[in-house]
């Protein structure tokens, strides 16, 4: 089930300074969700806002695709033989397994990379509990992620002793809340996202209601992110989602008017892609997403997009480049380095707009 990667990064020749990595969220720097900034391009322009900004930059009849899934307390102590790891859980599978990632307890608090497996690998967790690492997906040399049989109740098992994973870029650990974005929604089963939905974090209800007072729609998808691992770099693994049938006719019927898709977050983009025909239709769907968007697949339904910072050598810059075009997310991110912008999911965000006198032809059309 792993994904090899599909192309190089547009911006790997870029680097991003260390000090601009967002290290706490914005409310612990003496602002609210809504004052990160916002860098927006449209085409070859660049401009720069606070996203409380984002209801002057949108218009009546634009559609919000939003993700709904809840971020969970993923990450848990464990220990192998007589060593600690800390497990990520990333994805539950229909046969009740989980696909974990081992990490190294690292400085802070943090985590660093272990090597994957090996299979029969036994973790044992906190309150007596232990998984059993059965398959690797992928190739066995380099697996970073494995199926494992775990105990039951791991949603409980989460609650209890998990919190949200972290990576060295940030200070400390949070609480889960400040992973919660405004529009999570806690699945019945347990279900949720190993890491935060991000793009969708500076939005508040107040942002919401003045969007809706001036005719934006929000429609809702969900897609179970799971564990990214910041160090691979890697497309995502197969992940689990559903488009509604009211969000699939939102979306055709603002299409059908002129009103603008505008995706929060790639996975929103995957999610709703997997449920775009070849003829650009929206249909409800649910299940698991193979899906890698990238400039040669093109996009078919979604003509912007509002994302976090992604690092140059990130494969989320390919679904980038296939909605921006490749000039475009080059000026963006160069004018994002050179303003000093923030990066990773506590940081500043872009809003990617189509260059409408480019698309003014054919307003639909499937070649971006």
């Amino acid at each position: 089930m792993a994904s090899a990667r599909s192309g190089a990064s547009p911006l790997e020749a870029l680097r991003v300074p260390a000090g601009l990595s967002a290290r706490v969220p914005a409310e612990q720097r003496g602002a609210g969700r809504d004052d990160v900034r916002l860098l927006v391009t449209r085409g070859a322009e660049v401009s720069h806002h606070a996203f409380r900004e984002l209801p002057g930059l949108l218009r009546a009849g634009d559609v919000l695709v939003v993700n709904t899934s809840a971020t969970l307390p993923a990450a848990v102590n464990g220990r192998v033989g007589g060593g600690r790891v800390v497990v990520h859980f990333s994805t539950r599978g229909e046969d009740g397994r989980w696909a974990v990632e081992l990490r190294a307890p690292g400085g802070s608090g943090a985590t660093v990379p272990r090597p994957g497996g090996p299979a029969g690998a036994v973790v044992r967790l906190p309150g007596g509990g232990r998984l059993v690492l059965e398959d690797p997906l992928g190739p066995a040399a380099d697996a970073r992620l494995w199926w494992a049989r775990t105990p039951e109740g791991v949603p409980e098992l989460l609650r209890r002793y998990g919190r949200p994973i972290r990576y060295g870029y940030t200070e400390r650990d949070q609480p889960l809340a400040a992973y919660r974005t405004v529009f999570a929604v806690d699945s019945p089963d347990g279900s949720g996202s190993a890491e935060m939905p991000s793009a969708a974090r500076p939005f508040t209800a107040a942002l919401v209601a003045e969007l809706v007072s001036r005719g934006v729609q929000f429609a809702p998808l969900s897609l179970h992110t799971g564990v990214a691992s910041a160090e691979a770099h890697e497309p995502p693994y197969p992940e689990r989602f559903a488009v509604p049938h009211t969000t699939a006719w939102l979306v055709n019927a603002a299409r059908a008017a002129g009103g603008r898709v505008i995706a929060v977050g790639t996975t929103a983009v995957r999610a709703l892609e997997s449920a775009a025909g070849a003829d650009g239709v929206v249909r409800a769907a649910a299940g698991w997403t193979d899906l890698v968007v990238t400039p040669r697949r093109g996009v078919r339904v979604v003509d912007g997009l509002l994302t976090g910072l992604h690092e140059p050598e990130a494969s989320h810059l390919l679904m980038l480049e296939a909605v921006a075009g490749r000039e475009a997310l080059r000026r963006g991110y160069e004018a994002a380095l050179e303003q000093r912008y923030l990066w990773h999911e506590f940081g500043d965000v872009h809003l990617i707009l189509p260059n409408e006198e480019r698309n003014a032809p054919d307003c639909f059309s499937n070649e971006r």
